[in-house]
């Protein structure tokens, strides 16, 4: 698996989590986009599964990260209702490629979170939005 289909495989996931609402202030992010040019991240992505060791979770706890909205509310992004055959590919990704490149997983996920909202940002907009 490559890095570029890694992010194919992360950010469709992603995508699936919007529209959004912020449960403090009922602001909506109606896509991923918004949701990138609205938020600022709050700390690094967290791999809990890879953390531990596990990289083939039974029953994984899951890869989140949190931005906050304008109100100061943090939002949560996670793998959680991904396919466990895909997380399980995802996390084997990971594994060779933190090994490979002398990174942390947490370093890895910032790295993949910079490079997909790099490229969501620099598509253009649909149309009416």
């Amino acid at each position: 698996m490559t890095e570029a289909q890694v992010v194919r495989l992360m950010r469709r996931h992603l995508e699936t989590q919007f529209p959004l609402d912020c449960p403090r202030c009922g602001r909506r992010y109606a896509t991923l986009r918004d949701f990138l040019l609205d938020t600022r991240p709050a700390g690094p992505p967290i791999p809990h599964d890879a953390e531990a060791g596990d990289w083939n979770p039974a029953r994984p706890l899951g890869t989140m990260t949190h931005a906050n909205c304008a109100c100061g509310d943090t939002l949560t992004l996670s793998s959680h209702g991904m396919p466990l055959a895909r997380l399980w590919r995802l996390l084997d990704w990971a594994r060779a490629e933190t090994q490979r490149r002398g990174t942390t997983p947490r370093e890895l996920l910032e790295h993949l979170r910079t490079v997909i909202s790099a490229q969501v940002l620099s598509e253009r907009p649909p149309d009416g939005a």
